[in-house]
């Protein structure tokens, strides 16, 4: 097993709420340094990586069907202006045509290596509702006109998949702005309970796994009354343990009962694989949510 540290890429926003009971003796505005807690941060992180390597679970996650990557990509080329993005970022969409009624129950999410899982589908109305907001209208918007079912590629846990996906039609578009309609398969049952008792709190989310699979980015808690948040790492053969904690506080001024949300990127060994990423906090896969928003350019 192997340990390194992360490092810092960036401050996304104060989360405008107390984070105190994630973890039992963290508080908002109280919480010390978590330096001197290393021992018991790597104890934890062996134990979750004991637990989970070999275990059912992880073969269940290795068989699944589990996103890695954003389930939405652009029009080919990406949005026209900010107008258009900013109209995307809000879930200012309207629909202006008709939507298939039905459409398969069931669909195929192939891998590269030919392995394939079958895995039920999200219908062209469910999968417009998760594109548009509850409130649309006005300027800017983006406008459906139509949808079909097609495919897209998708990251994955085990790699690039090919999965059944709704292409949604745009009003000034050429290409379609396509939603995974394959839904991802349960999580498994964690082999280890969350911890009560280290310091520091659970990740937020998983952001990106770079291309080469040589490093991850997650979203880490820490007080507005520290100095960041810190992400170490523990790797195995068939694991990847993420143990978040904070720097040492800073006691200057007043202190805000209030939690951060951090980017951190983590510095692997050799590439993720198909190694399961798992939060030490939780004892569980750190969840993939990425970052609201899309990239200009589409794929």
């Amino acid at each position: 097993m192997r340990t390194k540290a992360s490092r810092s890429v960036g401050l996304l926003a104060g989360a405008g709420l107390c984070v105190v009971g994630l973890v039992a003796g963290s508080g908002c505005g109280s919480q010390k340094a978590a330096v001197s807690d290393t021992d018991v941060h790597a104890d934890r992180a062996r134990q979750v990586a004991e637990a989970w390597d070999g275990s059912t679970a992880a073969a269940a996650w290795r068989a699944g069907f589990y996103p890695t990557g954003e389930k939405v990509q652009p029009p080919r080329g990406g949005l026209h202006d900010p107008a258009d993005r900013q109209a995307y970022e809000g879930q200012n969409i309207v629909l202006r045509g008709k939507l298939p009624e039905t459409g398969p129950k069931d669909g195929a999410v192939t891998w590269a290596r030919g392995e394939s899982l079958t895995r039920p589908l999200m219908g062209a109305h469910a999968s417009y509702k998760t594109l548009a907001g509850t409130r649309v209208g006005g300027k800017p918007h983006l406008t459906v006109t139509g949808a079909k079912l097609g495919e897209m590629s998708v990251a994955t846990s085990r790699g690039p998949a090919t999965v059944p996906a709704w292409l949604f039609t745009l009003d000034g578009y050429a290409s379609p702005l396509k939603r995974a309609a394959a839904i991802p398969s349960k999580l498994p049952r964690p082999p280890i309970g969350p911890a009560r008792d280290i310091p520091g709190y659970p990740l937020d989310r998983l952001v990106r796994i770079a291309a080469d699979g040589r490093s991850v980015t997650v979203v880490a808690l820490h007080g507005a009354c520290d100095d960041g948040a810190v992400v170490d790492v523990l790797e195995t053969t068939r694991s990847v343990v993420l143990s978040a904690s904070v720097k040492e506080a800073n006691d200057d001024g007043n202190c805000t009962k209030q939690a951060k949300l951090q980017q951190v990127a983590v510095e692997l060994e050799r590439p993720l694989g198909d190694r399961v990423l798992l939060d030490a906090h939780t004892g569980q896969p750190v969840p993939y949510k990425g970052l609201r928003g899309i990239s200009p350019s589409g794929n």
